[in-house]
């Protein structure tokens, strides 16, 4: 599996910036020669502090510059079959043979949603593969079933396609195909308009301004996560679909006032998202909960450790952490991503113990996502430079092939 050198990946960020190297190291406090080094291969790895001033300079989340675990296997090619028929479900051709709808089956449509769910089930898993293998025949049944029918049935079809292309358009951003997934979304909001279901517009919105904040449009991804989250409080907060939808958006908003810089915003609006998330517990639960966005306590808990590591406040990372008991819900990757931050802080101030604990503990719930996250190599490659070795940090080395 290739995985793109750190450098190249900078290279693509400063130029998307519009900098020089010159201009980089500006703004970051990096050396121009280390830059240098980095774009031209002759240095492969850098400290944190460093990866951080970089991401700082470039006006993107750490994860933006190191990358996510990678989904399928990449050659640098052309894009495999898989990630073609996902494509195709997503856009179309401009002609294809027509589907005879005369026999499709309304009873469909709850083996559907099922399908759906299991798909979201696999997304938050990092499955990707697999999810690959579903996604087109999921997004394909779902576009015949919203256009059969009576409009009711119609419109509860048009919801399930819409749900399936935010779904791609997830896939897609994971997989970093960020145009793919903004030519999902905006079908998936299409779609959301014609549905029966009056939140899916504002979830495919939250998705939208994920997308946005993956390419450095801060401005357009907080405006429109606090326009979706101005009309689901209006109308929608008396139910608890309602109040996860709302409750996501506002941490959506305070992510990108954070990466803006307005630490202090986003923060109490993290605060205001937690309270929100208490409602929660005096309110019946879903009909079906995978169907609708990710909020709790224990997310919205997660994210604010998040947001504190990455702004360099890793003691107020590790405060937020301590005695955290995640609620039965919390997805797969939230749980990872909870422990990679754990282990990023520990580092930050020094406690290379903690970090190999939080480190290991990722290894047991999520070895192959760990083994092909940068940001897990990185940790690890700077523990193993450091003065002293923690008990642990070896085997941790040798599992990802840091041990040199």
């Amino acid at each position: 599996m290739a995985i793109e050198h750190l450098g190249d990946r900078m290279a693509k960020l400063r130029r998307a910036a519009d900098l020089t190297q010159e201009g980089l190291a500006g703004r970051s406090g990096v050396s121009v020669d280390v830059i240098r080094k980095l774009e031209q291969h002759r240095k492969h790895s850098a400290r944190l502090p460093t990866l951080h001033s970089l991401a700082k300079g470039l006006g993107v989340e750490l994860t933006a510059l190191l990358g996510d675990p990678p989904g399928v296997p990449s050659s640098g090619e052309a894009d495999p079959p898989q990630l073609v028929a996902v494509r195709r479900a997503i856009m179309p051709p401009l002609f294809a043979p027509p589907v005879d709808p005369a026999g499709v089956e309304r009873l469909w449509l709850p083996l559907l949603r099922a399908e759906l769910a299991e798909g979201w089930t696999l997304y938050h898993s990092a499955e990707f593969g697999r999810l690959m293998d579903v996604l087109p025949g999921i997004i394909s049944d779902a576009r015949l079933l919203s256009a059969v029918g009576n409009p009711e049935q119609k419109a509860a079809g048009q919801a399930a396609l819409g749900k399936a292309l935010q779904l791609g358009g997830h896939l897609a951003i994971r997989l970093g195909k960020t145009d793919l997934a903004l030519s999902a979304l905006e079908r998936a909001y299409g779609a959301a308009g014609d549905s029966s279901d009056p939140l899916l517009a504002p979830m495919v919105s939250n998705s939208v301004a994920w997308a946005y904040q993956r390419q450095a449009r801060l401005d357009d991804a907080r405006n429109l996560a606090v326009h979706a989250a101005d009309g689901v409080e209006r109308e929608h907060t008396d139910t608890s679909e309602g109040v996860r939808v709302w409750g996501a958006l506002l941490m959506s908003a305070a992510t990108s006032y954070a990466r803006s810089d307005d630490y202090e915003t986003a923060n109490d609006m993290m605060v205001t998202a937690e309270r929100a998330a208490d409602r929660l517990t005096k309110l019946p639960p879903p009909v079906d909960g995978k169907l609708v966005s990710v909020f709790s306590r224990s997310s919205v808990r997660i994210e604010r450790v998040r947001l504190a590591v990455q702004h360099e406040r890793p003691e107020e990372a590790l405060k937020l952490s301590k005695g955290m008991r995640l609620s039965p819900d919390t997805p797969p990757s939230w749980r990872t991503w909870l422990l990679l931050d754990v282990a990023r802080a520990h580092t930050d101030v020094g406690d290379g113990e903690g970090a190999v604990k939080a480190l290991e503990a990722l290894k047991r719930v999520a070895p192959g996502w760990m083994r092909h996250h940068t940001l897990a190599v990185a940790i690890v490659s700077d523990l193993w430079a450091g003065p002293t070795r923690p008990v642990g940090l070896r085997k941790l080395a040798e599992f990802l092939g840091v041990d040199q």
